[in-house]
């Protein structure tokens, strides 16, 4: 199993973290407890702005659901290094808790979650990328966003 370093595969896959999102209700970003730090759920913004909005397939496709999974990683990802200061301090992705807006009899969650987890086993190696995961249907997410992701990180 690799270990990557987190900050040189961010180079070498062309990716700027994001500034960290403001939370957009009453909650805190992150919250650390011992060497576990909760990220709260982080939807597809782009610079204060919705990537998306709607119900996945018939507002929103899977693949652009799948992009979105993967904003809301890199916002994740932003949160936690402005929490932690250097994400080679992750030592483990504990568990992903993907949620997307699906229409009745979508059935294709753990599709559109996979762009999450894809993004973090290439940013992170198979050693601290691989992760628990639930990939959820629900009838509707907070400002209409297609897909929300929530994690667990554990770090020294």
């Amino acid at each position: 199993m690799t270990n990557l370093n987190p900050n040189e595969s961010l180079k070498r896959l062309n990716i700027t973290l994001p500034d960290a999102p403001k939370p957009v209700a009453s909650y805190v970003p992150t919250r650390q407890s011992g060497n576990l730090v909760y990220i709260s759920g982080q939807i597809p913004m782009i610079n204060g702005s919705l990537m998306a909005t709607g119900s996945v397939p018939s507002q929103i496709t899977p693949e652009q659901a799948v992009e979105c999974a993967k904003q809301c990683t890199l916002n994740g990802l932003a949160n936690l290094q402005n929490h932690l200061g250097d994400l080679t301090r992750v030592t483990k992705i504990i568990k992903v808790g993907v949620f997307v807006a699906s229409d009745p009899g979508f059935g294709s969650q753990p599709q559109i979650a996979n762009g999450c987890s894809g993004l973090l086993v290439e940013i992170f190696g198979e050693s601290v990328g691989q992760h628990a995961r639930a990939a959820v249907g629900v009838s509707a997410l907070p400002l209409n966003v297609p897909v929300e992701i929530e994690f667990i990180f554990e770090v020294e």
